[in-house]
C-alpha cells in the first residue's frame, strides 16, 4: 500500500462530494492513519463526513486564521503521532465580494480581499509552520490549486490567492527542501463541489472544459485529483517538490 503507517492530516472536507474526502478516504485505503480538521459551524458537517469513512476518524478543531487554534496543533496532533508524515492543505474561501463582480477586481475592498489572501494563500504557509514541529524527512505537504496562470470568467481575487498560493508553495519548497520536505501543488479541473457552488458563473467555467481537455473532463468525479494527491503524499515521488501537478483531463496544455 503506497502509505501504509503513514500519519496525515486533512484539511478541508466538508461532504463526501469534497475533494479532501476522497483524498482522505483513499489515504485510509492506502494504510494511512488520518485526521480531519474543521471548525465553526461546518465542523458538524465534517463530523457526519468523517463517520462515512472506511475508518472512521477525528475531527480537529482548527480555524487557519486563528493563532491559537494554530499554536496548539502540533500538541494535539503531538499527543496521537510522533511524527506527521503528510498535510493536505484544501482550505479556501473568497467573500461573495471577491467573486464574480460586475467590476471584477475593482468591486471589492481591502478587507474582503484580505480575508481571501489569508484564508486561501497565507494559511499554506501558516498551517505548515505550526505543524513544523512534527514534520521530518519524507513528509510531502500538499495543496490543493486551480490553475492561476491565467484570468477565469468569475473568479477574480480568488483567482489572485491561487496565484499567491503556487508563488507561496515554491518558497515553501525551497525552504523546507533542505529537510527532505516536499511541497507541491495538485490544480485541479472544475468541479462541482459545494466550494465550487459558491462561485457566480462557475458553469462558465465548467461549461467549456469537457470539450477542451483532450482527455475529457467529468466535473462530477474527484477520484482523479485524490489520487494524484495520495501519490504525492506517497514516497513514490521522492524527488519532486515545489511543482504543480495538473489534474484537468488536459485542458491547461491547449489553447482556448
Amino acid at each position: 500500500m503506497l502509505l501504509a503507517d503513514r500519519t496525515v492530516l486533512v484539511t478541508g472536507v466538508l461532504t463526501p462530494s469534497s475533494i479532501a474526502f476522497g483524498v482522505a478516504r483513499l489515504a485510509q485505503e492506502q494504510g494511512a492513519d488520518v485526521v480531519l480538521t474543521s471548525f465553526g459551524r461546518a465542523l458538524s458537517v465534517t463530523e457526519r463526513a468523517a463517520r462515512r469513512l472506511p475508518t472512521p476518524v477525528d475531527v480537529l478543531e482548527l480555524d487557519v486564521t486563528d493563532a491559537d487554534h494554530l499554536d496548539r496543533l502540533a500538541t494535539t496532533l503531538g499527543d496521537r503521532w510522533d511524527r506527521l508524515d503528510g498535510l493536505v492543505h484544501a482550505v479556501g474561501f473568497a467573500p461573495e465580494a471577491c467573486l464574480g463582480h460586475d467590476d471584477g477586481l475593482l468591486g471589492a475592498g481591502w478587507d474582503d480581499v484580505a480575508t481571501a489572501l489569508h484564508v486561501s494563500t497565507y494559511s499554506f504557509a501558516s498551517l505548515a509552520r505550526a505543524v513544523r514541529p512534527l514534520l521530518q524527512r519524507g513528509s510531502s505537504v500538499v495543496g490543493l490549486d486551480f490553475d492561476a496562470s491565467v484570468a477565469w470568467p468569475a473568479y477574480d481575487w480568488m483567482g489572485v490567492a491561487k496565484a499567491g498560493l503556487e508563488s507561496a508553495s515554491r518558497y515553501l519548497a525551497r525552504d523546507l527542501g533542505p529537510d527532505g520536505i516536499r511541497v507541491n501543488l495538485v490544480a485541479a479541473g472544475p468541479l462541482k463541489t459545494v466550494a465550487a457552488r459558491s462561485i457566480p458563473g462557475f458553469e462558465k467555467l465548467s461549461g467549456p472544459w469537457v470539450e477542451k481537455a483532450p482527455l475529457g473532463w467529468d466535473i462530477g468525479d474527484p477520484e482523479p485529483v485524490a489520487r494524484t494527491v495520495v501519490a504525492l503524499l506517497s514516497d513514490w515521488l521522492p524527488a519532486t517538490t515545489g511543482e504543480i501537478v495538473h489534474v484537468d483531463g488536459g485542458a491547461h496544455a491547449v489553447g482556448g
